[in-house]
């Protein structure tokens, strides 16, 4: 893993988007799911649609087809909501919010990183706090 946890999900969004640009939505969207090649360890990529309906996810597939345009955070924070609409509006950008961290089974703040190409929005996320 890289050194700090925010280059990590940019870095990670910006391989994620040249993939896509190389092979095409219909092949990046397969491979971004299904825990393909963009999964490492807890870092993973997932896609959205500009309208928020989740396309792609790095390790649940369930979440594939589901609108998260609603979707808030542990602290009530319509997080998708925000990435939607810094995505819709400058392409990039980063919101944080507070989400479940599996492994130390505590909310803890996390931060995404995020760029629309076409009609998609390539996601990445870290907790800001790594132990």
């Amino acid at each position: 893993m890289w050194e700090q946890p925010e280059t990590e999900a940019q870095e990670w969004v910006q391989q994620a988007k040249a993939f896509y640009q190389a092979v095409g939505k219909d092949v990046a969207m397969a491979e971004f799911s299904h825990n393909g090649m963009f999964v490492q360890d807890q870092l993973y990529i997932y896609v959205l649609s500009s309208a928020g309906k989740m396309l792609a996810h790095g390790i649940n597939d369930k979440f594939v087809g589901i609108d998260f345009s609603g979707v808030k955070d542990s602290n009530g924070k319509a997080f998708i909501k925000e990435i939607l609409d810094l995505a819709n509006s400058k392409g990039s950008g980063w919101v944080e919010y507070i989400w479940y961290h599996p492994r130390r089974k505590l909310a803890l703040p996390k931060m995404a990183y995020f760029e629309k190409i076409d009609d998609v929005i390539i996601c990445s996320a870290v907790y800001k706090e790594e132990a």
